[in-house]
């Protein structure tokens, strides 16, 4: 996923983010390059924002 790919302001759920990351793991087979390196940074800083607001919304 580049940069580009996100899209400001889209909401997924930390579990559809979590299942990408997940994903991402099973195709690299345990050792990521440094492209899937990046995306799955960017994975999780959106996961992370998704937790966060999935437990503002549950306050």
């Amino acid at each position: 996923m580049s940069p580009d790919s996100m899209v400001p302001g889209s909401v997924r759920s930390a579990a559809a983010v979590n299942e990408q990351i997940r994903a991402l793991w099973l195709r690299a087979g345990g050792t990521l390059s440094a492209q899937e390196r990046a995306e799955y940074e960017l994975l999780v800083v959106e996961w992370a924002a998704a937790i966060r607001g999935e437990v503002i919304e549950a306050a």
